[in-house]
């Protein structure tokens, strides 16, 4: 986002407190959601939970059409609409709600890094393995990216993503890649969270911020989505604290304690 952008959006967002009404759109649920779809809207569901901002979930099969950048989830608060995480924490930030207020200058420009690194990596790895992997992209991509429409636009608009996102993969040097590759890619990614993480409940120590929230999103996700192979999650499963991690803020912020 520009600096310009940043400073309208803080603008506008600061005028109006968040209401009630707030409401984050994401594709229809479970055997019609991609991995890194679901991913992306966990995260932004995450990191509203974490600064305590009610929002209703709504989900629509076309989301992905409906949102400002063409990316899931967006947020529809007041008269704006806001997509992907890093706006919708500019968003909330300019609200008064942040999570990383009481980092330094040091520590901020730390969590960026990492941020970047779970996008360049993971997002990426998501991707690569929904759409350029030809078994999950016959067998699970295309069949669940097409099932809102009816044919013959279901399968245009599944293989026209597929072409998109195989484009997408070339330009960023990731279109050669061999699936073993791609898994080694993630692996190192964990490390290096796993090493950040250490002991620590949250990766800037006791409390989280928007780090955090996109972590679990990613990790979580592929934990639990089914793919033609598990390789992935193994991936992910040799880091016992990052499991830890995902089980703490699970049972923190989406386990309803009143049961």
């Amino acid at each position: 986002m520009s600096l310009a952008a940043e400073a309208f959006v803080s603008q506008i967002a600061a005028a109006e407190p968040w209401p009630e009404s707030a409401t984050l759109y994401q594709p229809l649920k479970e055997d019609q959601v991609l991995l890194s779809d679901c991913a992306s809207s966990l995260a932004v569901q995450t990191y509203l939970r974490m600064c305590g901002l009610p929002v209703e979930v709504m989900y629509r099969a076309n989301a992905e059409y409906m949102s400002p950048s063409g990316k899931i989830p967006f947020i529809h608060v007041g008269n704006q609409v806001v997509s992907e995480l890093g706006p919708i924490v500019q968003f909330t930030k300019a609200k008064g709600h942040s999570l990383s207020d009481g980092l330094d200058d040091v520590q901020r420009a730390e969590m960026k890094a990492y941020m970047e690194l779970v996008n360049n990596m993971l997002l990426t790895a998501e991707l690569y393995i929904q759409w350029c992997d030809d078994a999950t992209a016959t067998g699970i991509t295309r069949p669940r990216y097409s099932s809102p429409y009816s044919w013959p636009l279901s399968s245009f608009l599944a293989y026209q993503k597929q072409w998109e996102v195989r484009r997408k993969m070339n330009a960023i040097g990731w279109g050669g890649k061999t699936l073993e590759q791609v898994y080694e890619d993630v692996n190192q990614c964990c490390q290096a969270l796993s090493q950040r993480l250490g002991t620590q409940p949250f990766f800037f120590n006791k409390q989280p911020t928007e780090l955090d929230a996109l972590v679990f999103g990613h990790l979580f996700t592929i934990l639990t989505t089914r793919l033609t192979s598990t390789e992935l999650a193994e991936r992910i499963k040799s880091h016992s604290n990052l499991l830890s991690f995902c089980r703490r803020i699970e049972q923190t912020y989406f386990e309803d304690k009143s049961s």
